[in-house]
């Protein structure tokens, strides 16, 4: 494994970050915001109200419900290991990068979102399913694209992420309790099989109960930690807001530089919120709502929840912790979720340790089921049967036993890759159709303008093409049934 990696897996990743999706990312999600004039900012407190108003529904799952399976698969390893990582290697400029890439991607995640709305498809059982290979195939005419699309996303989070995730938390329980990774593992995976055969709906029940109580629990931690470290905020801030530009390390010799907090931020970044990486638009098709638009909004304050409050959360709690736990001049002994935990220790004693590996453990696992959704969704598009989707159940809980099993940084570069060829070929097509959603946005904005609750039909909303289905065509009396 170390061989591959050395000779596969470092170069490919160097090449797609340094030389491709730095500039890919930052320059859609700036082309998205400049479209949508900054509505990320405009929309702020009506995405607020939307996600707080969404939380019946019909049928299929409500759109409160796909945000908490997006934040299920958003809020894991790379909120607590994650950032952690970024820190140790990219510095603290790293975090400046990570707010960048997060603002910007709140207007990538809304469009990603609202496409995977617009070309959803209806299941046999009545919910639907969408997705980037979806609107790959509806809305450019291609299967091929789509199908690659799927096959790059069943890796991605089918496997490579489940191996992350199962990772993180045989690391915690080991640095913290000294329990050996293969009890871990056998655990991990008796768990997950009940609720992975359960399908989608028991996914989002066990996401919609669980993450809002962990995230919040993490969050307070944060704030009882910065408010008895409140003198070290400003030093916090310098070292993050000079580390981005180089100031620091010309300062102070501080690990990193310009390339390295850039390069980490936005890796990190990408794999923590997703925006632009066409997962979350695989949960987003899934919930019922009367506009697109809507359930687009909901994803978007999504990724200022993941970055804005629980990334940030972490990347506080470990800088303020001192130079023995971690020191921006010189590398740490410890990596990933245990650094995190030791700054929590360090920061509110040693009885939060069994508190922070419960945290580990809930958000890892939870991104397992939230990984599972997207992937058992491209498995619907390529249109395997129910004896091949078992199959791929039993395979993935094999990935998070050989996950618990490896070490941090042959897993990390390996979905590090797996992400990133992911967001090429969904960042090329949401740019394609983007027409498309701001054809939706406009629909939505012309309707709020007038005072209305905003109602979708295809044919009078002004989209640039014929919607086929029969989704988006029911009357305006039967739409109005569906949940705001």
């Amino acid at each position: 494994m170390d061989y591959i990696q050395e000779k596969l897996i470092d170069p490919v990743n160097t090449a797609l970050y340094t030389y491709i999706l730095v500039y890919l990312l930052a320059g859609v999600g700036i082309y998205f915001t400049i479209r949508t004039r900054f509505i990320q900012f405009r929309y702020f407190r009506r995405m607020v109200g939307q996600l707080f108003h969404s939380r019946t529904h019909d049928a299929g799952i409500s759109p409160f419900q796909a945000f908490c399976v997006g934040l299920a698969s958003r809020v894991g390893t790379g909120n607590i290991a994650g950032v952690a990582i970024a820190l140790t290697v990219g510095g603290p400029g790293a975090i400046f990068w990570m707010w960048v890439i997060a603002l910007i991607g709140m207007a990538t995640a809304l469009i990603e979102s609202t496409l995977g709305q617009i070309f959803k498809v209806r299941a046999g059982d009545g919910t639907f399913r969408g997705g980037p290979a979806y609107y790959i195939q509806r809305g450019l005419g291609s299967r091929a694209g789509g199908v690659v699309f799927a096959l790059l996303l069943i890796f991605a989070f089918g496997f490579a992420f489940n191996m992350v995730q199962a990772n993180a938390i045989s690391d915690v329980l080991n640095a913290s309790y000294e329990v050996e990774v293969q009890y871990t593992t056998i655990g991990l995976v008796l768990l997950a099989a009940p609720v992975l055969f359960g399908g989608v709906r028991r996914v989002a029940r066990v996401a919609e109960v669980v993450l809002p109580i962990m995230a919040l629990t993490y969050v307070a931690l944060a704030l009882v930690i910065i408010a008895l470290h409140i003198n070290y905020l400003p030093e916090v801030l310098i070292q993050i807001v000079g580390g981005a530009f180089g100031l620091t390390e010309m300062a102070g010799g501080f690990t990193g530089g310009i390339a390295a907090a850039m390069l980490n931020g936005v890796k990190r970044g990408l794999f923590s919120n997703e925006a632009g990486m066409g997962s979350v638009p695989n949960v987003a098709a899934t919930a019922t709502v009367s506009h697109p638009v809507k359930q687009g909004m909901v994803q978007s304050i999504a990724v200022f929840v993941d970055t804005l409050l629980i990334c940030t959360a972490t990347a506080f709690i470990i800088l303020v912790s001192g130079p023995e736990i971690y020191d921006p001049s010189q590398p740490t002994r410890m990596a990933g979720a245990s650094l995190t935990a030791a700054a929590v220790a360090s920061g509110l004693g040693s009885w939060t340790t069994w508190l922070m590996t419960v945290l580990v453990f809930v958000f890892a696992f939870s991104s397992v089921l939230g990984n599972y959704v997207y992937a058992e969704v491209n498995l619907f598009y390529l249109g395997v049967r129910n004896g091949v989707i078992t199959g791929f159940r039993i395979a993935v809980l094999a990935a998070i036993a050989i996950g618990g099993l490896a070490t941090l940084s042959a897993v990390w570069d390996l979905a590090d890759v797996a992400m990133g060829f992911m967001a090429i070929v969904n960042l090329t097509a949401i740019v394609l159709l983007g027409r498309w959603a701001m054809a939706a946005l406009r629909d939505y904005q012309r309707q709020a303008a007038a005072g209305k609750d905003p109602v979708f039909v295809a044919d009078e909303a002004g989209l640039p093409g014929t919607l086929d289905g029969d989704i988006w065509t029911k009357p305006r009396s039967a739409q109005s049934t569906l949940t705001a």
